[in-house]
């Protein structure tokens, strides 16, 4: 059972648990996370907008452009704020979900945090 227990990142518990697809949640702080990107993390992925501000996962950003969007009949606003971002590695390197739009990787050169 202790294979399955992780330490959590934010207190250091060791009692880390599974919550199935590939979360865990530690029962001291409730702190929930994804080891994977804890690994990204540790990499060094880091990503910066516009203006050269390092983004991290969970901040909110604001485009900065009007983006065209494919098979959409407007494209994104400039101004549109974007919740809850994740990073990856990749030229599209923004993870989001965008009101009205759904699903959709950015390109961080195209936002600033807010």
């Amino acid at each position: 059972m202790s294979e399955e227990m992780k330490a959590c990142p934010k207190c250091n518990s060791p009692y880390g648990y599974s919550l199935g697809d590939k979360l865990y949640a530690c029962p001291e702080c409730s702190n929930e996370w994804n080891p994977s990107e804890e690994a990204l993390e540790e990499a060094g992925l880091k990503v910066f907008d516009s203006n050269g501000t390092e983004l991290n996962n969970g901040d909110s950003v604001i485009i900065i452009k009007n983006l065209p969007v494919k098979g959409a009949p407007k494209p994104i606003k400039a101004g549109t704020k974007v919740k809850g971002i994740r990073l990856t590695d990749g030229d599209h390197n923004i993870d989001c979900k965008i009101e009205g739009f759904g699903s959709m990787a950015l390109k961080s050169e195209f936002v600033k945090k807010a």
